[in-house]
Order: structure tokens, then sequence, then C-alpha cells
């Protein structure tokens, strides 16, 4: 920060309304009381970081304390969130400021591994080791022509009701699915009532949120979605828009139910979804993938705050030995070579002088984490070296995952 009346310090309690004050201004919006009060249990300010210039908050950046769904299991993960700085004092040092202070006090406090966020501006946060992590794949289909076709026999049944009423089954649901979703992330009382909240100035215009339930033959709940109505006539007729927010389900026969329910509410003829991944089976579903519309954009980033911790804490596809040579200019603690050795039931990532096998940044593991971005196209990109013949190729087996990776909704 170049200005010497600028301070960088922890956020306080009192530090909640100017911050969301600011925010309104760096992200182009009024913000609503009602949003705020769901919004501010959620608020840790011991986790935040504010930079002020006199008595005003001119950048912020939070996050928050949750565990985030990894190959093979779970670990706990910095989701960084509310990053911004005034118009007023761009350029001045500031963001790179925070951002810089929030990786080395997550180092700092042993705990998260792994910092995630989602980018409003994907040339942003690769300056401070953030790799692009997972796809993010949006439906805007045209539920005129295309559809899910209805089953020979119907293995379960559908049960409508309020989201909060059917706030238990959502819960026990997601937290199922979400062992085997790489970037999902746990949600505790207060991030579901945030989710759930449903506050009139965020529906624009459509109807309030809607749930329904998937039961399997043995009367458990096995899938639900999220979901509102847009209202639409135009000359042709009825034109309404489903907008589904969440749709999870833990076996094929609730996934198949769910989403013909959602393809043919009555009066409506678009659908919008905005977290399906490269690998979803609607692809595989609907008659005419084309007519979903998709399109693909960057998701989840990820970065790597204790190299050998998170290494060690996710499972691999394949058996691997390599040694890995990393730079890293913010946390010189995981810059050197690393040897990352996994049998499939043991792994291990442990400092050496052996020589190289891969060299590349921090950023380039924290892209291929998941198990969604592929170290052999960061290789052909020239952003992994290959030292040692075969070695590029044995790292890119053991990190690609079956599930590609996604995140259930932005934090």
């Amino acid at each position: 920060m170049t200005s010497p009346d600028l301070t960088l310090r922890t956020a306080t309690a009192d530090d909640f309304d100017p911050i969301a004050v600011m925010l309104g201004v760096v992200f182009h919006h009024t913000q609503d009381p009602a949003v705020l009060a769901v919004e501010r249990p959620l608020h840790d300010p011991a986790r935040g970081l504010v930079t002020v210039d006199g008595d005003t908050i001119v950048g912020n950046t939070g996050s928050f304390d949750r565990e985030m769904a990894v190959p093979g299991g779970a670990v706990p993960c910095a989701h960084v969130t509310a990053v911004g700085v005034l118009p007023t004092h761009r350029r001045q040092g500031i963001l790179r400021g925070m951002m810089e202070r929030q990786l080395r006090d997550v180092a700092a406090a042993g705990r998260e591994p792994i910092a995630a966020l989602w980018a409003s501006e994907t040339a942003i946060y690769p300056r401070f080791g953030y790799g692009f992590a997972g796809a993010r794949v949006r439906f805007s289909a045209d539920l005129t022509s295309t559809g899910l076709p209805e089953p020979a026999a119907a293995p379960g049944r559908l049960r409508a009701g309020a989201p909060e009423t059917l706030r238990p089954e959502l819960v026990k649901v997601y937290d199922d699915v979400r062992a085997g979703r790489p970037g999902w992330s746990s949600r505790d009382e207060h991030w579901w009532s945030y989710l759930l909240a449903d506050v009139p100035s965020e529906r624009d215009g459509a109807t309030e949120r809607q749930a329904v339930v998937h039961e399997g033959a043995d009367g458990t709940v096995d899938g639900y979605a999220l979901w509102r109505v847009k209202n639409d006539w135009n000359d042709g007729g009825p034109a309404a828009e489903v907008r589904v927010d969440e749709a999870v389900a833990a076996d094929p026969d609730a996934y198949r139910a769910i989403w013909r329910f959602l393809f043919s509410l009555d009066l409506t003829r678009r659908l919008t979804y905005s977290f399906a991944t490269p690998d979803e089976p609607l692809f595989h579903l609907v008659p005419e993938p084309r007519r979903l519309g998709a399109t693909v954009a960057d998701g989840l980033w990820v970065r790597l705050v204790d190299v050998p911790a998170a290494l060690s804490a996710r499972a691999y596809s394949a058996p691997l030995d390599v040694v890995v040579e990393l730079t890293d200019a913010i946390l010189p603690a995981n810059a050197g070579r690393w040897r990352l050795t996994t049998s499939g039931d043991k792994t291990t990532c442990e400092p050496t002088t052996d020589p190289a096998d891969l060299a590349c940044d921090v950023l380039e593991l924290g892209a291929a984490y998941l198990g969604g971005t592929s170290l052999a196209a960061l290789g052909r990109a020239g952003r992994v070296r290959e030292l040692r013949a075969g070695a590029l190729t044995a790292a890119d087996t053991a990190f690609r995952w079956h599930q590609a990776p996604g995140g259930a909704e932005v934090f």
C-alpha cells in the first residue's frame, strides 16, 4: 500500500455495516437490510481484513470457515469471499496487501490446507496463486424441444413442500451427496438459513422459492430440488422460465425423477440452471442435448496453502511416485521439491533433494487439486514442465477423478 494514510487491520463486529456499504459500491448494487440481516450470522470478523483510509473502509476480504469435499475425502478450506476495493482507491496495492496477508494468516493458523473462491474477474486471482480448478456449466434449456422420457415404471414418488418445512430432508440428502462431490462445501445451520431465507428483493420478479423431494421405493428421501418460476406470456401463449437453484440426487432414479419434474412444469418454456458440471448426466438423458443451451465458464478457484497437508489429504486415481519442484512467491514454505507418493492406501508428501520430475508453480497444483483440470493440458500449455519422460502422464492419471468438481453455490 502506497499511501501512509492507509491501514490494513483485522475486521471487527462493528465493521459489518460499513463493509456492506463499501461492497455495494464495488459490486454496483443497493444493499437490502433484509438481505444483510440473514448474512450477518455468517460474518466472522476475526476472519476478515479491512483496509481503512482514515475512518473509511476502502477495502475488504473475508472468508468462511467451511469444509470442502475433495477426491476421496474432505478438508477444512478457507472460503474466500467479499473481496473488493473502492474505485477511488484502486491501483494503490490495497488488494495485493489484503490477499497476501490473508494467505499468510491462513497458513500461520495451520488449520486449512487450501483456500477457494469464486472469481468476479478471472485475471485477478492467479496473481495470488489461485488456479482454475473446476468448470461451471450453465443451462438455458428450451423446454419446447427437449425433456426427459417417461420411465416404464417409476420406482419412487415426489413430494412438494415449503423449503423450510422440508429442511431436515434437504440437509440429510445434501450431506449424503456432498461426500462424493469434489468442490461442494459443508453447510451449518446458519448457512442453511441464509440459503433458504428467500428475501423478496432477491427473487428478480420470480415466485417464492419452491422445493420438491424424491422418495425412493423404501420411502427414504434421496433427492431434492429448489427452484422458482419467472412468469411470462407472449403472443404465442405461456412462456415462463424455471430457475433451478439446486438439484441434488443420491442415485440415478432420483436424479431422473427430479429433472423430469423440473422439465415438465406446466406453462413453462425455458429452464435455467447455473451449477452443472461438464460430466452432468443430463447431457446423456435428454434426446436433444444441444437444446440444453449449455455454456461453460470458470467455477471454483483453488489455492494450496499447505502443500504437503493438501496433497496428502486427497485420494488419487492411480499409484504415483513423483518429485515436483514448486515455486510460490507468497508462501515460501511451499517452494522447493516435494516427493508425492501414493499407493492407494497411503499417501505421503515430503520434502526431498532428489531430482525433480515435474516443475510448476503452486497455482497449477491448485488447478489440478480437485481432479477436474488436467495436468497434461497444463503441460501442453507450457504451465507444467516435464523433466522426466512419462512423469506428466502418470501425474495426470493419478490427479484426475471420476467425478468432475463443481460448487453447489457461490459463497
